[in-house]
């Protein structure tokens, strides 16, 4: 039920990127539309065009507002190590934290692999969310040993939220002992 437009409504855009974002975890990327979103927005089906150029300019903001709060939660937690122990304890927290590493999270994610494969243009919102998180990691770590503790955080958190019986987390603090040495 599309509530009525409000003439003073500062939040219209952000509430649309958000519906998008729940649209694509309801819905997959092949089956979401503008009428579904402005529907979940609470906003016009002319809002939508009002904003935004298209679907795909749409999809491309809504991917990158996700990408930059996800690389804040990722800068945050990490922010607070000291040291290079503290930084792998922060890592595990990551994969473990129900703050980052949930359903929810992980399928808008792989909504962005998916899509960007189809879109190369894309890809850029994912090399530069992976150069932030590495960036982040090399305050502790070398380039090499930043690039491969992304992609096993990465990997490890769909693990985490998939698995029928997740690694611990004294398994994954041994596991971060071997790569970082």
């Amino acid at each position: 039920m599309i509530k009525a437009p409000r003439r003073n409504d500062p939040d219209r855009r952000g509430r649309i990127l958000q519906a998008t974002l729940d649209m694509l975890v309801e819905h997959g990327i092949s089956h979401i539309t503008h009428r579904k979103i402005a529907e979940a927005a609470g906003v016009s089906l002319g809002s939508m065009t009002y904003y935004f150029e298209g679907i795909e300019s749409l999809l491309s903001e809504a991917f990158t507002q996700f990408a930059h709060q996800m690389s804040e939660e990722y800068r945050t937690r990490m922010e607070h190590a000291r040291n290079r122990d503290e930084a792998c304890e922060a890592i595990v927290d990551m994969i473990c934290a129900e703050k980052i590493a949930t359903s929810y999270n992980l399928q808008v994610m792989y909504q962005l692999y998916a899509y960007a494969n189809r879109n190369p243009e894309l890809k850029i919102i994912m090399q530069d969310w992976m150069c932030r998180s590495q960036q982040v990691l090399e305050a502790f770590f070398d380039p090499i040993t930043a690039r491969t503790l992304d992609a096993f955080i990465e990997g490890m958190t769909l693990h985490y939220v998939t698995d029928r019986h997740p690694l611990s987390r004294e398994d994954l603090t041994r596991m971060l002992a071997k790569i970082v040495g």
